[in-house]
């Protein structure tokens, strides 16, 4: 994780300066290590100055931002927020990758890959959720809220850990925790009419510009937002150059563009770019074209393509055309307003540089499979003129096909040795238009390498008395023998305890029932038994009382809970934990403490009134946790699946009151 307002540096000081002192150095320690350490330590105290240098002037701005009413100083300054918020990402990036790396100067990849598009994480403020929880506690569920900080406390050290998440499964693992634990709280303390109070202070990650709202969906929508961006850095910093690294990639990316569409299709009335529908559709392209890309580069290292195995080629072609499609589709996207008044412009640029690349590299596969290729048997001629260069089946073709003799072979190799060049050169035009772009070498290295490539190949086929025009080369039709498509965040993997585990079982003990307790009753032992009926667990309800029995007669009713047996808390007792305590009472009885739930779905109070955002975000099982709702309870459509809850209380079984 990035750590925060540590001055690294200041401790190895010490620690040389009393090597020093000593005279002395330390057995069997690295000299060049050390220097190399105390590199890292400088280098990591540095980037922290100029982080909190960013931050004071993102303070700064975002205070005018809200105190200015005038519509071109908010333009103005949104786009300095812009600014700072690509500088902090650039910044924390590069902390990260200190913190990653004991040795930051060795490569992390062995070959030259395409750079990736990563998103940067939103960030937030340091919530405070001790003063409304403990009066939430102390004035519904009639506990001591003083008693509760402990577990407030943990459920705020949760959240202020995915402020900053590691960039690997542990930080995934750590949002989703803290997403899950969100779940439990709405069930819990969350009314369609009232919130808890609490203002949820996010920042943009596209354009820095602050968003707040008092919805938990809010809160629930930028952590799923999170988790789709921590899985575009995971993917972007695999090593592409061996078949495992970009397996990963191709997943990574793939969930990246299942929670954006998971986000897209459930969250509604988004107070930031970032979480609108156009922005979430374009980013869901982006990372399925990122995937795409993957693809392409994992069939390039299978195995190593022979050069006269034109069907091979020719399938390459066809891949390399699809990612250009890909990227062609999101570049459209990201063109259109609204998405390109707040799409960083280096992105844009290299969409369409990399639709550019992509589209060219199909030309010189296809170039490939003409010129060194072996010729195809003729059977196969027209489905593959159908397949791969676009033509239709038809006995007078309408354009260029497949010819089979050598010289026809190389002049229409040629052509598309020619587009393939021109396609290269666009793309490294459109690189050097854009600053940003231009300090990426390795994506200019891997621009120089392909059009150097291309032509070479462009020398061999050229001859001297070659005279005549080569005729257009016609389009390599797309098509891929693997589209990834987008997989939803699986939340259930990680399972957690409800951090307010001792508030009761929430099918009962939430903001959305009222209810009232009564005890301790003392019912004693009849012949027939207590007179009533159990069912079901956690809590265990009376389903029946018996008429002029013991229990109506002490004033249990039916439909109450037992919260307690002989003093001893049984909010989360099994059914058969609870016969078999009264199977134990003797002659003298028992005394028990009930619950009765009264009519009305929320209790009576001042709260947040406004209305809800809509529906997001899933069923409780997906999170490894159901609480079945009870049957006075109507359903919400905050942060719910279309998917209806369980109603009532599970199990099913009755049970008559044990008898002597």
């Amino acid at each position: 994780m990035v750590p925060e307002g540590r001055p690294d540096g200041a401790g190895a000081g010490e620690e040389s300066a009393r090597l020093q002192a000593a005279g002395s150095v330390r057995k069997g320690c690295d000299l060049l290590a050390n220097s190399q350490h105390g590199c890292l330590q400088s280098r990591r105290a540095r980037i922290h100055q100029q982080i909190n240098r960013e931050l004071r002037m993102r303070t700064g701005a975002e205070n005018l931002y809200r105190a200015t009413s005038n519509a071109r100083v908010r333009e103005t300054v949104a786009l300095e927020l812009s600014y700072v918020n690509s500088s902090l990402q650039l910044l924390k990036e590069e902390l990260e990758g200190l913190d990653g790396n004991v040795d930051a100067n060795q490569p992390q990849s062995e070959g030259i890959t395409v750079p990736m598009i990563p998103l940067g994480l939103k960030e937030t403020k340091q919530l405070d959720w001790a003063t409304p929880l403990k009066e939430l506690i102390s004035g519904h569920f009639g506990e001591d809220g003083a008693s509760y900080e402990a577990e407030i406390r943990e459920l705020e050290d949760l959240r202020q850990a995915t402020r900053t998440p590691s960039r690997s499964e542990a930080g995934l693992e750590l949002l989703t925790a803290y997403y899950n634990q969100l779940c439990f709280q709405e069930a819990r303390f969350v009314t369609p009419a009232r919130s808890l109070g609490l203002l949820f202070h996010w920042y943009d990650s596209l354009t820095g510009v602050p968003a707040q709202q008092r919805a938990l969906a809010f809160e629930k929508g930028s952590v799923l937002f999170n988790i789709g961006a921590l899985h575009t850095q995971i993917g972007a910093r695999q090593d592409r150059s061996c078949p495992e690294g970009t397996s990963c990639a191709v997943e990574a990316f793939q969930r990246a563009a299942g929670a954006f569409s998971l986000l897209r299709e459930n969250f509604s009335h988004a107070p930031s770019p970032d979480m609108s529908p156009a922005s979430l559709s374009m980013l869901e392209q982006l990372m399925t074209a990122q995937a795409q890309e993957c693809v392409f580069e994992g069939l390039s290292l299978q195995a190593p393509v022979a050069p006269r195995d034109c069907l091979a080629q020719l399938h390459l072609a066809q891949e390399a055309a699809q990612v250009a499609a890909e990227y062609r589709l999101v570049h459209q996207t990201m063109a259109q307003p609204p998405v390109q008044d707040y799409v960083p412009f280096p992105w844009t640029t290299l969409v369409h540089v990399k639709a550019e690349y992509f589209r060219a590299l199909a030309h010189y596969h296809a170039a490939l499979a003409l010129c060194d290729g072996a010729p195809v048997a003729e059977a196969e001629l027209p489905a593959l003129e159908q397949i791969f260069l676009g033509l239709p089946v038809s006995s007078e073709p309408r354009g260029p096909a497949l010819p089979q003799e050598q010289e026809e072979r190389r002049k229409l190799g040629k052509a598309h040795l020619k587009r393939a060049i021109l396609g290269q050169e666009e793309a490294l035009r459109l690189h050097a238009v854009c600053r940003a772009l231009r300090r990426v070498d390795l994506l200019q290295v891997v621009l120089v390498q392909a059009l150097r490539r291309s032509l070479a190949k462009y020398s061999e086929l050229d001859l001297e008395d070659d005279f005549c025009e080569a005729a257009e080369a016609p389009d390599v039709r797309p098509k891929t023998r693997r589209r990834p498509e987008g997989r939803a965040p699986s939340f259930s993997r990680v399972k957690v305890a409800d951090i307010f585990h001792r508030l009761g079982p929430l099918s009962v003990f939430s903001a959305k029932n009222r209810w009232r307790l009564a005890g301790p009753i003392h019912v004693a032992r009849g012949e027939g038994g207590f007179g009533f009926t159990l069912r079901g667990d956690a809590p265990v309800l009376i389903a029946a009382v018996v008429p002029g029995g013991r229990a109506a007669a002490a004033g249990l009713k039916q439909g109450d809970y037992i919260v307690s047996v002989n003093g001893q808390p049984c909010r989360w007792w099994k059914h058969a934990d609870v016969v078999a305590q009264l199977k134990g009472v003797g002659d003298e009885g028992v005394s028990l403490q009930v619950l009765t739930l009264l009519p009305g779905a929320e209790p009576p109070g001042s709260g947040d009134r406004r209305p809800a955002l809509g529906g997001l975000l899933r069923s409780q099982k997906e999170c490894g946790w159901e609480t079945p709702e009870p049957a006075q309870a109507s359903p919400r459509p905050l942060l719910g699946w279309n998917r209806k809850a369980k109603r009532g209380k599970s199990g099913g079984r009755l049970s008559p009151a044990p008898h002597p």
